[in-house]
């Protein structure tokens, strides 16, 4: 008999994540293709999720603080009854978020 977990299980991002990429579409269906695009998708309340752009920060700022705030957790989580992938899960988010301070770090030497 398999042995249950007692830790809850999560999940960062869905179990597959793509995007089409097709520049023939970008003709088509009147979209801007600029420098930056931000498209809030189907949402209920884009006035909302405008705001919270504008007043709480971008998408990527907010992941960055997120990432901040899970590193603070994992650094005080037992991890000892996660199962082998959930430790390997965890492992893989330190290693993109270090990634993440190291291109941080050299984007602002560049900028200085």
């Amino acid at each position: 008999m398999a042995e249950m977990s007692l830790q809850p299980t999560f999940s960062l991002a869905p179990e597959k994540l793509w995007q089409a990429i097709n520049p023939w579409t970008w003709t088509f269906e009147g979209s801007q293709v600029g420098l930056v695009n931000v498209n809030i998708g189907e949402t209920r309340y884009p006035e909302t999720e405008r705001a919270i752009l504008d007043e709480v920060g971008s998408y990527g700022r907010q992941l960055g603080r997120i990432g901040d705030a899970l590193e603070v957790l994992i650094a005080h989580f037992d991890t000892a009854r996660l199962s082998e992938a959930e430790r390997d899960a965890l492992t893989i988010l330190e290693g993109d978020l270090a990634k993440i301070r190291r291109v941080k770090a050299r984007e602002r030497k560049k900028s200085q």
